[in-house]
């Protein structure tokens, strides 16, 4: 297995992001208690994540409240992903999704992930034995039409514009291929609303703090949730991936928490 840092492009391409022009779509707008101004936003998440890649397993399982391992084998497994494929696992973390990859795909060189983070890329480099690179999905370290299928786990809302990262992620998907996005929404119900608010504000950071002894963990669950009520709504994440040239862009809530958006390269 290994980590490759600040890598170049596979095939002769070589620009940077901010000459695309951008949709100026950002997940959630500036949240002043973490940072002062949109151009701290990169600095502060690689920080935040950096800090607390030990603990991210954790938090994640404590989130999912268990079902997190499962769900992402099923949902890769729904949407189309099977032996034969090559998978980009964009803001691959830990590699939770790329390791649910790796199981159906059964070939650890057909899944490669990707992650700003070089903390996160260490702790996955721990459990997969798959290409680990360090990147933005802004401006992604691949060829054009080179993956079968590209999965985004619970990552969207750490982008910095939508418009960018959807079209790189176009880019370089197969005609034909697939993105899967998975995201948290709050459910619409007030009841539901506030029950999961209640559990990520004030219940989970409180089990990260007194589990891991780590403030980071429990800032990382604060900022989760913030980003989680302030990131834009289904229909403009939706219109962002249309607009950027995928089609058959769908989008579905299970549980009235989980969201899962699709949209394919045309052929």
């Amino acid at each position: 297995m290994y980590c490759a840092v600040a890598p170049q492009r596979m095939d002769s391409e070589s620009r940077d992001d901010r000459s695309a022009a951008g949709t100026g779509t950002a997940p959630h707008p500036v949240l002043t208690k973490y940072y002062e101004r949109e151009s701290d936003r990169r600095s502060f998440v690689s920080a935040l994540f950096d800090s607390t890649a030990r603990h991210y397993d954790r938090i994640n399982e404590l989130g999912s409240m268990g079902s997190g391992r499962f769900y992402r084998r099923w949902i890769l497994t729904e949407y189309g992903l099977h032996t034969g494929m090559k998978l980009l696992d964009v803001a691959t973390g830990t590699g939770l999704v790329a390791q649910a990859a790796t199981s159906i795909l059964r070939e650890p060189q057909a899944v490669v992930g990707l992650d700003p983070s070089i903390g996160m890329l260490r702790q996955a480099q721990k459990a997969l034995a798959i290409p680990l690179v360090q990147g933005r999905v802004e401006e992604l370290p691949f060829a054009t039409d080179h993956f079968d299928f590209l999965s985004m786990g619970y990552a969207l809302r750490h982008m910095a514009d939508l418009g960018v990262a959807f079209r790189e992620c176009l880019r370089v998907l197969k005609p034909g291929g697939r993105f899967l996005i998975l995201e948290i929404t709050p459910p619409r119900s007030a009841v539901g609303r506030y029950v999961v608010r209640m559990y990520f504000e004030s219940v989970l950071p409180r089990l990260m703090r007194l589990g891991t002894g780590s403030a980071e963990a429990e800032l990382l669950v604060r900022y989760y949730w913030d980003t989680i009520t302030h990131c834009v709504t289904p229909d403009v994440i939706l219109g962002a991936l249309r607009s950027s040239g995928f089609v058959d862009a769908q989008y579905r809530a299970r549980v009235g928490l989980l969201s899962e958006y699709v949209g394919a390269k045309p052929c």
